[in-house]
């Protein structure tokens, strides 16, 4: 997590060949208590990073595809904040028992 900006955009470059404007990369720790997020706005780079005091984020695994794990603008909120994105669809249905 020593990487700035550039650095972070390079590797995108590297990783998919060009950085594509008006999309974010997210770059989290091992651990997963930090992440930073990289948005090529088509005018320059914006570097934004979250850390978490307690807890970890729930990060996306990765396929086998190499293709990069897609959110939804409700999971990725859920995932900033550090809830668990992976359940949205369950917590939005209330059942009677």
């Amino acid at each position: 997590m020593r990487s700035g900006a550039d650095r972070l955009i390079a590797r995108v470059v590297q990783v998919f060949g060009a950085a594509r404007a008006h999309h974010g990369y997210l770059f989290a720790n091992a651990r997963g208590t930090r992440m930073k997020l990289v948005v090529h706005d088509g005018f320059g780079v914006w570097c934004a990073t979250r850390r978490l005091n307690q807890g970890r984020f729930f990060w996306p695994d990765a396929d086998a595809s190499l293709q990069p794990p897609t959110l939804t603008q409700a999971q990725f909120e859920a995932l900033v904040v550090g809830l668990p994105w992976q359940r949205l669809a369950h917590m939005q249905v209330i059942t009677r028992v």
